[in-house]
């Protein structure tokens, strides 16, 4: 691990605002390259993964914006925001009310990036850094955004989140057009365009869906 994995993020990243949810203020790198050749760089000593961890991507966005349209959804809820990369999901439950806020990654340097982001926001969230897929329910509202993007992940997680469903938890996925979207057990809810950077994506804005899981 990077010994100071909070100073190495201040070091590669500033201060920005995703532009679909400026309310969020994000540690946030706004050129990929540098710090994707600096992670290359510690790669070679520490196994690092890659930083996905310093961009707000489309699907997150676009859920980050739905949570905070609709604060009525997460008041007083147990929240979870699964696979949080930057954490701006769990970020908008805690601004509008969430009970209780926990966001997971396996990653140990998107889990350090989620409590600076966190404490930049003043808000409290609970950070597991840990594979929690199979636990049992104990949340009311699941968000996860943009996890569809390889066959594993999808096979892996989407029949837990659908049993997460099944036992009555309201789960909400975001997806931007991701090859491995499952085509069953999914309600479109809404959809909205996002800005994004060719640097990130093939394009410069997406048309994000967030659906519904069906248990």
């Amino acid at each position: 691990m990077i010994d100071d994995p909070a100073g190495f993020i201040k070091a590669n990243t500033e201060i920005a605002q995703p532009p679909a949810c400026p309310e969020i203020s994000m540690w946030t790198a706004t050129e990929v390259t540098p710090l994707w050749e600096a992670t290359e760089a510690a790669l070679l000593r520490v196994n690092l993964p890659p930083p996905y961890w310093a961009f707000c991507w489309a699907g997150g966005q676009a859920l980050t914006r739905y949570v905070l349209d609709n604060p009525g959804m997460v008041r007083g809820k147990r929240v979870l925001d699964f696979a949080a990369g930057c954490g701006a999901s769990a970020i908008a439950a805690a601004k509008n009310g969430a009970a209780h806020v926990q966001a997971v990654e396996i990653d140990a340097m998107a889990a350090t990036a989620i409590g600076l982001n966190a404490e930049l926001n003043d808000v409290d969230v609970e950070i597991l850094c840990q594979d929690i897929v199979g636990q049992p329910c104990r949340w009311d509202v699941v968000v996860a955004g943009d996890v569809c993007y390889e066959r594993p992940m999808t096979e892996y997680i989407y029949p837990w989140l659908k049993k997460l469903a099944a036992d009555g938890a309201l789960v909400l996925m975001a997806d931007p057009g991701r090859a491995y979207l499952p085509k069953h057990g999914l309600l479109e809810v809404t959809k909205m365009s996002v800005a994004t950077s060719l640097e990130l994506e093939d394009r410069t804005s997406r048309d994000v869906v967030i659906y519904k899981i069906v248990g």
